[in-house]
């Protein structure tokens, strides 16, 4: 069940592989998250001292989660992958020119997981036939939905 998704990342980047890390999350991220106050819409993934990290995903806190501790909303978050899964992203990002970004949040088993994406950055032209293929395929179903109805009446 899906949570929250970068639809920037369809629009920005052509996604070659998806993999599914898990999240080194603090109490009241788990709330904000539960309660569906989590944003990707700025994030973007990062290899750190041999790990992968999540920076820029926004999570406001609940003023009722913690009295205690003082939540910083855009904080980096540590990505839990398996250490061969870990080797061979760092290599296509090196060398491939590859870039990771995170395309959705979803619960699975109870738990919350982050779906990040190996991409290729897509330039202008790119972007531009998408949006008119996605424009073409919408005005086609508009005449296929105009021309049943019509053999109806």
């Amino acid at each position: 069940m899906s949570i929250v998704e970068n639809r920037k990342a369809f629009h920005d980047y052509f996604i070659e592989e998806r993999f599914e890390a898990g999240l080194a999350l603090e109490g009241w991220e788990v709330k904000s998250i539960r309660a569906g106050r989590a944003n990707l819409k700025e994030a973007y993934v990062v290899i750190k001292n041999g790990e992968i990290v999540l920076i820029g995903a926004h999570m406001s806190p609940l003023s009722t989660a913690s009295t205690h501790v003082r939540p910083d909303p855009t904080r980096t978050r540590k990505l839990l992958l398996r250490r061969d899964e870990i080797n061979r992203l760092i290599g296509k990002v090196e060398r491939a020119g590859y870039t990771l970004t995170p395309i959705d949040l979803h619960y699975k088993n109870g738990r919350i997981k982050v779906a990040i994406g190996l991409a290729k950055g897509k330039k202008q032209h790119d972007k531009r036939e998408a949006i008119k293929e996605r424009e073409w395929n919408r005005e086609q179903q508009r005449l296929l939905r105009n021309r049943v109805s019509g053999a109806r009446h």
